[in-house]
């Protein structure tokens, strides 16, 4: 699907954590690029909404603190993973905002954009709290994440085949808190950053909300939002290019499209590989199910403009 086949339509663009790059100045690079692609959707007048992970970015803080705290813990003090989370939401929100205003103004485009700090509801009894499976941090080799294991004892796993990473509970997105704010400035013609990290996860009682520690996946809170604005596409901004059937072997081929049936019979299969490729497609299979005039996209950073076109990524219909 064409860039301008999209104008005058609403679009969630969600930006993986790992598509952010490995350092800080990657990941400005990175910020500025995809501000770039999002600026040049908005002046074919596109109505959008990023959303972006967390991943790496909230385990760097998150050890960055424990290894100050066991130096010098009277100095500094311990911090909670939901409070790493929302630091993580934050100076990316910001960057993102950054850039975007940036390339606003260097594509003449006479729009605002806004960053929205969010929040999601997630079940206290979610069995993600018990099976830990949302890798965060970092990657390490399998020594290397031994030793973290061990020092700091956390629970560690191998992603992909990518490497070692921590991993935290990662407990499925009820609703988003602040869906109606997001809702009304997009429709007073803002470009809004949100859901930044998944949101910051919050349990619901007697009309109280208390943060948990966990991280949410933003590509599932991404569906929820895409759907609940009935946007007409969902971009899923990854580390890959497309979707693959047997990824990383050597009979490993490209999924240029798939249908939601097709996508669940590719998960039974234990196609896609769990806090990685699987929680995207399924995110894709939920908004396209529940908001079935959209459509989704899986593609990388580098190559949104070409998937946006056609030419390449992964689509996902109802």
């Amino acid at each position: 699907m064409a860039t301008t086949d999209l104008a005058g339509r609403r679009v969630v663009i969600a930006l993986g954590g790992n598509a952010l790059g490995d350092d800080p100045k990657q990941q400005l690079e990175r910020v500025d690029q995809t501000a770039a692609n999002v600026a040049a959707m908005v002046k074919e007048g596109i109505d959008v909404v990023v959303t972006h992970g967390n991943g790496p970015q909230v385990g760097v803080i998150d050890q960055a603190f424990e290894v100050a705290h066991g130096a010098a813990p009277k100095q500094v003090p311990f911090m909670p993973l939901q409070d790493c989370n929302a630091m993580s939401q934050g100076y990316i929100g910001a960057q993102l905002t950054c850039a975007l205003m940036n390339q606003m103004h260097a594509h003449s485009v006479m729009r605002s954009v806004v960053d929205v700090v969010t929040h999601v509801v997630v079940d206290a009894n979610d069995p993600a709290f018990k099976d830990l499976e949302k890798p965060i941090g970092s990657f390490m080799g399998k020594q290397q994440a031994a030793a973290l294991s061990k020092a700091e004892g956390v629970p560690v796993k191998e992603d992909s085949g990518r490497g070692w990473r921590r991993v935290v509970a990662s407990p499925r997105p009820q609703r988003i808190l602040e869906l109606d704010s997001i809702r009304d400035l997009m429709d007073a013609g803002y470009v809004v950053v949100a859901c930044g990290g998944g949101g910051m996860p919050v349990t619901e009682r007697d009309d109280a909300y208390t943060e948990v520690e966990a991280v949410v996946d933003k590509d599932l809170t991404s569906s929820i939002l895409a759907w609940k604005l009935k946007a007409d596409m969902l971009v899923i901004l990854t580390a890959v290019e497309r979707a693959y059937l047997d990824f990383g072997k050597p009979t490993q081929s490209p999924i240029e499209a798939m249908t939601a049936q097709e996508a669940r019979a590719y998960m039974a299969q234990g196609q896609f590989a769990p806090g990685s490729m699987l929680p995207k497609v399924q995110a894709c299979v939920e908004f396209v199910e529940a908001h079935p005039g959209g459509r989704a996209l899986i593609t990388s950073l580098g190559h949104a403009a070409a998937a946006l076109r056609g030419e390449t990524g992964t689509i996902v219909t109802a």
